[in-house]
């Protein structure tokens, strides 16, 4: 038999408790380190979501050109806001995606992009004024914020299911998410899957947004000096087009609560459908009031075609 002794243990236990040390030590200063590190967060802004969710809750129209934003007085208005829900994190910027054709900067857009803090990002703008690919910037900026560890915390502003995506994205390198929203006069203007996705969710009432949204005045229409006077049927047609249109941005819990009041139309409708008629056939209906008839049941008429 061999006779064993502690002295080769006692050495082994000796480098094991100097390594556990270093390593206690490490962390330490790691945690020192962490501790000394702010958070940090930043507010993505859809403004094509913020406009419209706006303008329908304040003015009762999703038309920019109806009503004007307050757009530095509102983004002041929301960077405070933040600054009281995220006490002890401190403000990256603001992103403000928006659409404009081929990329190039409205003059609006251009005096918001010159605001300090404020990082405009346009996609592009479609002929039926659709914003196209600012969906996939939200997740580029959020995705790659998050996996930098630039920001703990999101303050997304938006609707659309696509985002789904993106709040996955930042979610899964440890940001967190949280959804902010305008309140809608009936019904939700934001995706299910989307309040399903995130970490926390906030609504902004009328009398958050009414100090920063004036409605325009509205001018009179001047068609085309030479414009006929349109037929029964186009009219008719015209009506049943921007029915269809307004379904599409509102969807049937609206349909639902516009249908007990038929023949007629609640006034911010009706404002609309004048307006956008009045457009389309490049003629004034202003006085014209067997045509206005004629639009009010082209309306109705593909309304009831979808109920």
């Amino acid at each position: 038999m061999y006779e064993t002794t502690d002295e080769s243990d006692g050495v082994e236990s000796d480098g094991i408790s100097a390594q556990l040390e270093r390593t206690n030590g490490l962390l330490e200063r790691m945690l020192a380190e962490v501790a000394k590190t702010p958070s940090t967060h930043a507010i993505f802004v859809d403004a094509g979501y913020l406009y419209a969710a706006t303008g329908r809750l304040v003015t009762g129209t999703e038309d920019r050109r109806a009503f004007e934003l307050d757009a530095q007085g509102l983004i002041d208005a929301l960077i405070d806001k933040a600054r009281t829900i995220f006490a002890d994190s401190r403000l990256l910027r603001v992103y403000w995606y928006d659409g404009a054709r081929r990329r190039i900067h409205t003059a609006e857009q251009q005096s918001i992009a010159e605001l300090p803090d404020v990082k405009v990002r346009l996609g592009n703008l479609n002929a039926n004024n659709q914003q196209k690919g600012v969906d996939s910037l939200i997740r580029s900026d959020l995705e790659s914020l998050a996996r930098h560890r630039a920001i703990s915390d999101a303050a997304l502003i938006g609707g659309d299911e696509d985002l789904v995506s993106a709040v996955e994205a930042a979610q899964g390198y440890g940001a967190r998410v949280h959804l902010w929203g305008v309140e809608a006069p009936d019904g939700r203007n934001q995706a299910e899957p989307l309040l399903w996705e995130v970490d926390s969710q906030r609504t902004f009432d009328a009398d958050f947004f009414k100090p920063f949204v004036a409605r325009r005045p509205a001018l009179p229409y001047e068609p085309a000096a030479t414009a006929p006077r349109p037929s029964r049927d186009d009219v008719r047609f015209v009506g049943a087009q921007i029915s269809a249109k307004w379904l599409s941005a509102r969807g049937r819990e609206a349909l639902v609560g516009l249908l007990p009041g038929h023949p007629y139309l609640p006034g911010s409708v009706d404002q609309e459908l004048l307006v956008e008629a009045e457009r389309l056939l490049d003629y004034s209906l202003r006085g014209q009031s067997d045509l206005r008839r004629v639009l009010r049941d082209g309306f109705w008429d593909h309304l009831h075609k979808c109920y």
